[in-house]
């Protein structure tokens, strides 16, 4: 190495002033000054398939708050010459012109053979799609006569886009009336696994001691029992005679009372980490009451933590109520959930010569997937070391 040549200089030769240090770009002050729900809702976002789930179930809880005009038919009307009708399908152009939304007319004879009945579409029958129309008369949340439909069949026309069932009656109108029952079960039954899982795991993690050690053996004998038989045996004690509705409030708090030990233990080993926090004993030296602690300095803390897991518990109950409706032991026609509907495809034959009865199955299987989706998403934004 015989070159004399200086060797370069890889140091900034800018000059250094340290003050300059404490200056934060917009950005940093931006995430400093966040909110714990703030940067929850910023790592949420970041989670595309949970963000998707979630819109997914906001369309379908909106969805049943207008049941009644979203379905083409009331969910009562029986078409009695389109009984196991199959799904119509909807074309936009006839004869290569473009029509609009419309679906062609069913002939319908019965084989003689088969003895099965045979729908084919006749494309001499154009039926166009009515939109905002007056359709089925229904009574809107069984309270406002009405009969307006976001979109009805052609005057004399059918519309069956889900087919029909044993009694003509159309699926989708029936799905979508379902949807409100099933939805909703979940949620109530929820609220009472939330309020006694809380409270429960609230006060054994607390207190520990033997309150904890009684509240402990009850979960685990609670936990112990198989879940299905013990649903199968509490709902078969609801009175036949009972009114739809009691039934339905009867089978939500079934499976509300048999949820919360999970979230009950959720809860307590929560507190029992948190509750040897600084800030928990000072809130105790200057004598606030427990339930202040626990509802004032504990929860908040995990609060991001039991939406998930309550986010990730709705689908049991869903799960819940569709097996108990489809064995007969949960709610009952007239009252219509995606349990009721799977309950008339039971027979195998039909299921067969009518696949289409058993697009409840679809629904459900979207929902359970929708909700652990949103529920992983929930998780991981609420988890402040989770880092993707």
């Amino acid at each position: 190495m015989s070159d004399s040549r200086p060797l370069e200089h890889h140091v900034s030769r800018a000059p250094f002033a340290p003050e300059d240090d404490h200056v934060l770009t917009a950005d940093q002050e931006r995430l400093y000054a966040a909110s714990q729900w703030t940067m929850m809702w910023w790592r949420f976002r970041r989670h595309r398939l949970a963000v998707a789930s979630g819109a997914v179930l906001l369309a379908m809880y909106l969805g049943i708050l207008v049941s009644e005009p979203l379905a083409p038919y009331n969910l009562h009307s029986r078409n009695v010459d389109f009984i196991h009708a199959p799904p119509q399908t909807v074309h936009l152009f006839h004869d290569g012109v473009f029509v609009g939304p419309f679906v062609y007319g069913l002939d319908y004879r019965l084989n003689m053979t088969s003895l099965k009945r045979e729908y084919t579409p006749d494309p001499t029958k154009v039926q166009p799609l009515r939109f905002l129309c007056r359709g089925d008369p229904y009574v809107f949340w069984g309270l406002i006569p009405m009969d307006r439909h976001l979109v009805c069949p052609a005057e004399g026309g059918t519309l069956f886009l889900l087919g029909t069932d044993r009694l003509g009656r159309d699926m989708l109108s029936r799905l979508i009336y379902g949807a409100r029952i099933s939805l909703t079960v979940g949620l109530l039954g929820i609220a009472i696994s939330f309020v006694l899982g809380l409270t429960l795991g609230g006060i054994s993690g607390y207190f520990g001691g033997w309150i904890d050690n009684v509240i402990q053996r009850l979960i685990e004998i609670m936990r112990s029992l198989p879940e299905l038989p013990l649903w199968m045996a509490l709902s078969a004690a609801v009175p036949i005679n009972w009114d739809p509705v009691a039934v339905y409030f009867c089978i939500t708090v079934i499976l509300g009372l048999l949820d919360w030990p999970g979230l009950a233990r959720a809860v307590r080993s929560k507190l029992l980490a948190l509750k040897e926090e600084d800030y928990c004993t000072a809130a105790e030296m200057m004598g606030a009451k427990p339930s202040r602690v626990i509802g004032h300095h504990l929860l908040p803390n995990f609060m991001s933590h039991l939406i998930a897991s309550l986010t990730l518990s709705v689908p049991t109950m869903i799960l819940g109520e569709t097996a108990l409706s489809f064995l007969g032991l949960g709610l009952r026609p007239p009252v219509t959930s995606w349990g009721v509907l799977l309950s008339e495809a039971q027979n195998i034959e039909a299921v067969v010569l009518y696949p289409w009865l058993m697009t409840p199955v679809a629904s459900v299987i979207v929902t359970v997937l929708a909700f652990n989706f949103l529920g992983d998403g929930l998780r991981d934004a609420a988890d402040p070391y989770h880092h993707h």
